[in-house]
């Protein structure tokens, strides 16, 4: 990794994006400062501070918009709008035929389906900017005092967190077009990491409380954390391919062999994204309706998924393993793959083209994503069991550090791949 960063440091254009990515977060961690107006920011502070599971959702938010919503912050809601839309908008084109024709008419197509998460995003994040102003005005955190005061102040807070959504959404869009690429990615990463050296001192906290075996626990754990998401990210299934001799003129061309790399953990840390942020709907509920609720039948049924619950454990392993299957699906097509190796007369040994070829694929595909998906599963669950055990809450920093670990490899096989296309020597070499 480091060697990837040195030698995309040393070409001029990489540079300049890695520079302009920076500028990008900078301003990010900037607004994630800037509060909103009308908001009572002391009392906001104490309210966040509150360790009961209604405030599990906050801790969540607050985790990867790097403390914007304690803050009281125009970046309050971060990149979850856009997250949430995407989301609904992969759903509707596996659900919707003229969505799924859209999808396919390549760029163009692309282009339209990023228009319409746009403006999904943009009414996420108008809905999403509502209830968090509601759940303000209901703790008393607003300063206002009539109807028409409550009413303008209300406007004014929503409008500036959907606008905090959409600038971004747009700030991801501007690294993945002249940034390093991975624009969302590396926002909620920036997010995430600026959150560590809390992270830090509460362990620190822990030592100095005497609790040393259950702080190696700890760290141990996000040790093989880390290495499990390395070595699954670099482990892959190579199918062999052999190509036909074909002549052209006075040459001959093909007659080689070849492979199709699968990697075993194909969807990356996208289905631990979906996952979380889908289960996070729940708590958010009983946040905005809050402690004083406790009472109510809805809230009872939300306080069932608590993070460090059984059921939001079991929950959790599911949604990853059918999120990971889902965006396979989405992703990787093998009647393509196998479309695209009898035309350029290839194929697998013992297999016949065509659609016995797809078949195999499939099989295949799918037998890996499914080890894949259990291994990214257990180590997505295996902090909410640590958290059991060692009385220390890292169920939020487990997926944390899941999330870090997937961006920052998918980051440097961008760069990576950057430097392939410019015939890097240093990088070939």
């Amino acid at each position: 990794m480091l060697d990837v960063l040195k030698n995309a440091w040393k070409v001029v254009e990489l540079r300049k994006k890695i520079f302009y990515t920076l500028l990008i977060i900078l301003i990010f961690r900037v607004g994630a400062v800037v509060p909103v107006p009308f908001v009572n920011l002391e009392a906001l502070a104490q309210t966040m501070n509150n360790t009961s599971a209604v405030n599990e959702f906050f801790s969540y938010i607050s985790a990867l918009t790097g403390a914007g919503l304690e803050n009281g912050a125009i970046f309050s809601m971060s990149v979850t709008p856009y997250i949430n839309a995407s989301i609904i908008m992969q759903l509707l084109s596996v659900a919707f035929p003229f969505l799924e024709r859209i999808a396919k008419e390549g760029e163009e197509g692309r282009k339209k389906i990023a228009k319409y998460t746009r403006f999904a995003t943009v009414i996420l994040g108008l809905i999403q900017g509502t209830a968090y102003y509601f759940f303000l005005k209901g703790s008393g955190l607003v300063q206002a005092k009539t109807t028409f005061e409550f009413i303008f102040t209300g406007v004014v807070i929503v409008l500036c967190f959907t606008a905090g959504s959409a600038i971004m959404m747009w700030l991801g869009e501007r690294i993945d077009e002249k940034g390093i690429g991975n624009g969302i990615s590396m926002l909620l990463f920036a997010g995430i990491i600026s959150r560590f050296p809390s992270a830090i001192s509460s362990i620190w906290a822990h030592l100095v409380e005497g609790k040393y075996i259950e702080v190696i626990l700890v760290v141990l754990l996000f040790v093989v954390i880390i290495g499990f998401i390395v070595w699954m990210t670099g482990a892959e299934r190579q199918v062999p391919v052999q190509y036909a001799k074909r002549v052209v003129g006075r040459k001959m061309y093909g007659g080689q062999n070849s492979h199709i790399p699968i990697q075993v953990n194909m969807s990356g840390v996208m289905p631990i994204i979906f996952a979380s942020s889908f289960l996070a709907i729940p708590q958010m509920i009983c946040g905005f309706m809050g402690a004083g609720r406790a009472d109510h039948w809805l809230f009872k049924i939300c306080a069932v998924f608590t993070y460090q619950g059984v059921f939001y454990a079991l929950i959790y392993l599911a949604m990853i393993i059918g999120f990971a299957y889902f965006y396979v699906q989405i992703q990787y097509n093998p009647v393509e793959m196998a479309n695209n190796l009898r035309k350029n007369s290839g194929a697998i040994p013992g297999i016949r083209a065509g659609k016995p070829t797809a078949d195999y694929l499939k099989k295949i595909m799918s037998r890996i994503t499914l080890i894949g998906a259990i291994f990214l599963g257990a180590l997505a669950v295996l902090p909410i069991a640590m958290s059991g055990i060692t009385n220390i809450d890292v169920t939020l920093g487990g997926t944390s550090v899941l999330i870090v670990v997937g961006v920052a490899l998918d980051t440097v096989r961008t760069l990576e791949s950057q430097l392939m296309m410019r015939h890097y020597k240093g990088f070939l070499d």
